[in-house]
């Protein structure tokens, strides 16, 4: 009877036994799915506008080299004064059109005609002594053939008259030296062009070389672009370039037209000279930045920006199952596309969504939504991006 109730009592306390361990097991499993629920919403959800990320597709990359420079008027000229004196009927003025050719002024010439008058007289006192030693040596020549004078005689009156001659040609040179300065006294337009300097006054005593205008082509502008040793050694004759000019809206179309075969003392830099396509509304001297399109290839490429360097190798962050992922890339050459710089890559899956670099570093597992809109769609256009398996 003993040993009997001594069983039941074994039995019971095994049955409490494995219902408190039951109970013990459910109660923790019930803690765990609290603590995981209680986790997952505790872990932060990013919300992504649609322009926060792009697609990684295949462009065509533009290698574009940025240049900046002054506008210059290929051709330009000073109007120098070439003789001393008090300028004269001076009226052209800053913004004045002008012709080649055309009289800008004057130069006073009252001293000039006194030269010319000078040299003149002087010439006509040196023919009329060729006229008398021509005499002299045709009497002495007649002489010599009767035997009344020597031979000496006639050679003399020979050296006079070709002294006369020397003196007389020598007096005529003289004539059309004094003619020239005369006529530098006037003052002509070198080229077409605008004034765009007056650097003297009617009135003046100006002095041989003083500068007195300045005219400028406006029909055939260049960009004067200073340029690194290494960014000019690709730089050809004829590449296109795009140039935005300071004040003005419109893109500016240029052309490589000359290279400098020397670079700059000190700097070592390299003078590219552009030549401008349409010069409507453009002024010498304004500033203008754009750049020169190098050459073009197509490769999967993401945006510049959205390649973060915060770690040994570059990353860029995908939105993978509605979480933030990190890729690792290898970058490979860069262009421009719609304005925008563009990093060929490798490592990156052709369609993955791309975080752009504005939104800054986000935790690999992030979970994202997007507001506002699906994510982004190929552009319109853009070549059709291919699997690595394709």
């Amino acid at each position: 009877m003993k040993r009997w109730h001594w069983g039941v009592v074994a039995a019971v306390v095994a049955l409490v036994a494995v219902g408190g361990i039951r109970a013990i097991g459910a109660r923790r499993a019930q803690q765990e799915a609290q603590a995981a629920l209680a986790a997952q919403r505790a872990q932060p959800i990013i919300e992504l506008a649609r322009t926060d990320v792009v697609r990684a597709d295949t462009h065509e990359l533009r290698r574009v080299l940025p240049i900046s420079g002054s506008i210059k008027a290929v051709n330009s000229a000073f109007v120098k004064a070439r003789v001393p004196g008090e300028l004269q009927d001076l009226k052209v003025r800053e913004g004045d059109s002008v012709q080649a050719g055309q009289v800008l002024a004057r130069i006073e010439r009252v001293e000039g005609q006194a030269r010319l008058n000078q040299a003149q007289e002087q010439a006509d006192a040196a023919k009329a002594q060729i006229d008398i030693a021509e005499r002299q040596f045709n009497n002495n020549k007649a002489l010599v053939d009767q035997g009344f004078i020597s031979r000496s005689a006639l050679d003399t009156s020979l050296n006079n008259l070709t002294a006369a001659q020397a003196t007389h040609k020598a007096a005529l040179a003289a004539v059309d030296l004094a003619r020239k300065t005369l006529e530098d006294t006037v003052l002509r337009a070198p080229i077409s062009g605008v004034i765009s300097q007056r650097l003297a006054q009617p009135g003046e005593r100006v002095a041989v070389d003083s500068k007195i205008l300045e005219i400028v082509d406006l029909s055939h502008l260049e960009l004067e672009a200073m340029l690194t040793a290494a960014d000019s050694v690709d730089l050809r004759v004829g590449q296109e370039a795009a140039l935005q000019v300071e004040g003005s809206a419109r893109p500016v179309a240029a052309r490589v037209a000359r290279i400098n075969p020397s670079a700059q003392p000190g700097s070592r830099s390299v003078l590219a000279y552009l030549e401008i396509a349409d010069t409507t509304g453009l002024r010498q001297g304004l500033f203008a930045q754009g750049s020169v399109t190098m050459g073009s290839s197509s490769a999967l490429a993401v945006p510049l920006s959205a390649v973060r360097t915060d770690r040994p190798a570059p990353y860029v962050q995908l939105v993978e199952g509605g979480k933030v992922v990190h890729r690792t890339v290898q970058m490979a050459q860069r262009g421009e596309t719609d304005k925008e710089t563009w990093v060929a890559v490798s490592g990156v899956p052709a369609g993955s969504q791309v975080i752009l670099g504005h939104v800054g570093p986000l935790r690999e597992g992030t979970l994202v939504k997007f507001t506002g809109g699906p994510p982004p769609q190929p552009s319109p256009g853009a070549p059709a991006s291919k699997s690595p398996g394709a």
